[in-house]
């Protein structure tokens, strides 16, 4: 099965912390795993909305227009 960039760091710092601490996380992780669906989900339905899966855009320009500037 593949994970969510967010899920596979949930699972690489549960090795490296412990249980016992990312038991004290897991809220932080459930939202952020919220947030990375409805961000997927909404990438999803823009390109079918504007048929751009091969179109003006790339992946990159696309993440870097919604997402990099946030940051």
């Amino acid at each position: 099965m593949k994970h969510t960039a967010v899920e596979q760091l949930q699972v690489n710092l549960s090795i490296s912390l412990g249980r016992d601490i990312m038991r004290m996380l897991f809220n932080e992780f459930e939202q952020a795993k919220e947030i990375e669906k409805e961000q997927i989900v909404d990438a999803y339905w823009t390109s079918y909305k504007e048929g751009q899966y091969s179109g003006d855009k790339t992946a990159d320009e696309y993440y870097n227009e919604t997402y990099k500037s946030k940051q």
